[in-house]
């Protein structure tokens, strides 16, 4: 799949729609930023709220603008296991190079159910599969063991975005796959430990951050997995106070709020969320200018 930065972008809209030609600036700004990966209709991108024919019409326009230059990995997770496989098999036609599939929500599904959903998924199609851990938004929690037995029985899950906060989780889990399936990609779902992930052996960050600063981002991840960890932890200790605060409100408010401060698209979302708070927006707006993307309009 990748190693390094896979941004989790946001979706612009303008006026309630898809703006498109926004989405076309935001994928060149990530490529030109050095990111390894897009994910697409994630939790970022405000997937929730797209409508079917949404979906298929930014799939296709970020595969038409991306080109081939990096891999475009498309979120088809929802708590319907018939409807994921509905959505993963639509991203596979569109020509996905692979799908992010979170774990059911509000359902709250056994270890047991967790492992048939994810194997049902994987088996009906042919592209890469990456796991989606983040109980703080699902209820529920894929714990390393069924990590394990899908990425020993189903070789098309190939990785894991591990959201969980937990770093003894994700250290069980490294410690684990490296000798069952040593190919097995785990990613980071929180900006803020992705650096401690990779020094224990994970293979870098699905990304919020990235969004807004994916030249820091990407410098930072090659530098850990470079082993070059004076200069990774020199980037991570610079960005940690945006990283921490794009999460100061639910994602993705502030990141869009950041996008919009950038110039990158309008700050707009689609309820049921709304836009930052002045508290937040103060937050991030002095976080930007510390790391000088951000030019002061005083």
């Amino acid at each position: 799949m990748f190693r390094g930065t896979g941004t989790a972008l946001i979706t612009p809209f303008r006026d309630g729609a898809v703006d498109f030609e926004a989405l076309t600036g935001l994928l060149e700004f990530q490529i030109k930023g050095g990111v390894d990966a897009l994910i697409v209709l994630g939790t970022t991108g405000e997937a929730a709220t797209m409508t079917a024919a949404e979906r298929d019409a930014v799939i296709t326009h970020a595969l038409k603008v991306v080109n081939g230059r990096v891999p475009v990995i498309i979120g088809t997770g929802t708590n319907n296991t018939a409807t994921t496989i509905e959505l993963s098999r639509r991203a596979e036609e569109l020509g996905a190079n692979g799908v992010l599939v979170v774990t059911p929500f509000y359902n709250k599904p056994n270890q047991e159910g967790l492992y048939r959903h994810f194997r049902a998924v994987a088996e009906s199609i042919r592209i890469p599969v990456i796991l989606y851990n983040v109980p703080g938004r699902t209820g529920v929690n894929l714990q390393p063991e069924t990590v394990l037995r899908l990425a020993n029985d189903v070789q098309n899950i190939v990785g894991v975005k591990e959201a969980s906060g937990d770093q003894f989780q994700c250290d069980r889990l490294l410690r684990s796959l490296a000798v069952v399936r040593p190919d097995f990609r785990v990613f980071s779902g929180n900006d803020d430990q992705a650096f401690h992930l990779v020094c224990a052996g994970g293979d870098g960050v699905i990304s919020v951050l990235s969004n807004v600063v994916p030249a820091q981002t990407s410098a930072l991840m090659n530098a850990a997995l470079a082993g070059d960890m004076a200069e990774a932890r020199k980037l991570h200790l610079q960005l940690l106070p945006l990283m921490k605060d794009l999460f100061h409100e639910s994602n993705p408010i502030p990141v869009k709020y950041a996008a919009g401060l950038l110039g990158l698209c309008r700050n707009e979302l689609r309820l049921p969320l709304v836009t930052a708070s002045q508290g937040t927006q103060e937050l991030v707006h002095a976080d930007l200018l510390e790391l000088g993307v951000l030019e002061d309009d005083e």
